[in-house]
């Protein structure tokens, strides 16, 4: 027998996993549906009395007293924070953890920065729950402001979409949903999750919903070509199972996510794992393709500056920039070059410093262009406007400097970074000569819903008079990037926009890295040929 302990995010209790608790009884197991302390009808004192590790130690009391031998703890949104928690102070009692669509924490992290709202983000991320700057405590409105007991305000009624997908979910379960939610208190969001390592061999299964973005092929995705910290996912000790439903299904599945449940306890489910592709060494850093030489480099605070006239030679046999010894002895145009991301606030080397962009830097600059880096605060999917204002405070840094012609500027996006796009499409200014882009998302990716509509290259595309576009294409690209691109296309073409397109046939997302071959080299050389032309129209 299976004892299932069953634990929602925030703002719920028990009562969300009748339905699916009431099934798992049926085929004979034990469910142990919770509502932590601070929360529904478990709500006493105020919001700055309870905080994470209040939820983990009455998780390790539920544990304790549970006989069946064989313990599943399921957590959900941030429920998974105090299950992972528990599961480190009884690693011996827990035969599996499920991760019900959501990301497993890490030690030190705090469960707000996997909060899909942005503004609510932004409003915990001004105060810890115990200072006034969240909550009244009213469970009305959801402001966030106000009062001083630390409580977070549910979702207003119509918005838990914004917590993520309702896909599925009927509208009398919404209204319940709406009736029972109660404030959350803001400290157990706040509050880092401290790990021995103790759950470090346990097994773990994702439950994925697919229609909140989640799914086996996207954790495929991010193993193959992610940030390394995703490497782990491919460890024996996970698998993988996807639901065809939004973020509740609990509400909308309950009868599935029972199924799922089951299968998970039996240790089935999908293993992802590494391709012939993948290198021992973590993707960013593998070596760019091209051998450019080393150029003269000046560093602006989050922004480095790759200047022409360095020692050694164009690479051999690459396309030379027409003018550049005609602009020796004037000011230069200049390629700015646009990571993707989230990338981890403590990854090292910064995108900046990684050989994929000091070799396109370097290549520019070789070519008689000045190759423009820089490191964007792109740490979670809310940041998008943040690296907006970084990216714009960059161009205009680079404008500014006397060897820079202001007046022959190119954009170049890469991967996620393609979102930010969106703003020098809807608004191209004169100096801009050139957007180019390489396997780009252009629209934010399934589940990516605390992304600001804002950032949508997909809606904005030829509907201003704009500059050139290259957009280079990689033949072996993620289904999902491959989406938006199609989507970009076809409103382009709408639209009248002129869009070069530079196709890499057998090349995978960041093929300059893991896809070294002379057909990427040729097609790296004709997208700056191209580039490199339009600045010098």
């Amino acid at each position: 027998m299976t004892a299932y302990v069953l634990v929602s995010g925030p703002f719920t209790g028990g009562w969300v996993w009748e339905e699916t608790a009431s099934r798992l009884r049926a085929a004979g197991s034990e469910a142990y549906p919770v509502t932590l302390p601070g929360v529904g009808d478990r709500r006493t004192g105020t919001g700055t009395d309870v905080d994470l590790e209040t939820h983990i130690r009455d998780l390790v009391r539920l544990i304790d007293g549970i006989r069946t031998p064989r313990v599943v703890l399921v957590g959900h949104g941030y429920g998974l924070h105090p299950v992972v928690g528990a599961a480190d102070r009884r690693p011996e009692r827990v035969a599996r953890i499920v991760s019900l669509d959501t990301g497993l924490p890490g030690d030190g992290e705090a469960a707000v920065r996997s909060v899909p709202d942005p503004e609510v983000r932004a409003r915990l991320a001004d105060g810890d729950g115990s200072d006034g700057a969240v909550s009244d405590g009213s469970g009305t409105g959801g402001s966030g402001t106000g009062g001083d007991d630390g409580w977070l305000a549910p979702p207003e009624p119509g918005t838990w979409s914004r917590w993520g997908s309702t896909e599925g979910v009927p509208a009398e379960a919404l209204a319940r949903l709406d009736r029972l939610a109660t404030p959350q208190p803001a400290r157990t969001l706040t509050r880092p999750l401290r790990l021995t390592g103790a759950t470090a061999a346990l097994p773990v299964t994702g439950v994925l919903c697919t229609a909140n973005g989640s799914s086996t092929d996207l954790v495929q995705m991010l193993v193959d070509s992610g940030p390394p910290q995703f490497r782990a996912l491919a460890d024996d000790r996970f698998r993988f199972i996807d639901l065809g439903t939004g973020h509740w299904p609990m509400l909308s599945a309950p009868e599935e996510l029972a199924e799922a449940l089951g299968r998970a306890a039996a240790g089935e489910g999908h293993r992802v794992t590494t391709s012939d592709r993948t290198h021992a060494q973590p993707t960013h850093l593998l070596p760019f393709l091209l051998d450019v030489p080393e150029v003269p480099r000046e560093r602006r605070g989050r922004v480095d500056l790759h200047l022409p006239g360095g020692p050694g030679s164009p690479t051999e046999g690459a396309p030379r920039f027409a003018d550049a010894d005609a602009d020796a002895d004037r000011p230069r145009p200049a390629v700015v070059l646009v990571h993707g991301g989230p990338v981890a606030p403590d990854q090292r080397p910064t995108p900046r410093d990684t050989p994929f962009l000091l070799g396109y830097a370097r290549y520019a600059a070789s070519l008689g262009a000045i190759g423009v880096t820089l490191d964007l605060r792109l740490h979670g999917l809310a940041d998008f406007p943040l690296a907006a204002e970084d990216l714009a405070e960059a161009v205009a840094l680079v404008r500014a400097d006397p060897r820079v012609d202001g007046d022959r500027i190119a954009l170049w996006f890469f991967s996620t970074g393609g979102l930010l796009a969106a703003d020098w499409l809807a608004a191209p200014p004169p100096w801009l000569r050139c957007l180019a882009a390489s396997y780009p998302a252009l629209a934010p990716l399934p589940g990516w819903g605390a992304v600001e509509s804002r950032f949508r290259p997909v809606d904005v595309v030829g509907t201003a008079d704009g500059p050139p576009i290259v957009l280079t294409r990689a033949g072996q690209e993620h289904p999902t990037f491959t989406a938006t691109v199609e989507e970009f296309l076809a409103a382009a073409g709408r639209n009248g926009a002129h869009i070069e397109i530079v196709d890499v046939p057998h090349g995978h997302h960041g093929f300059e890295l893991v896809d070294p071959t002379e057909e990427s080299r040729a097609c790296v050389e004709r997208a700056m040929r191209s580039v490199l032309g339009h600045l010098r129209e």
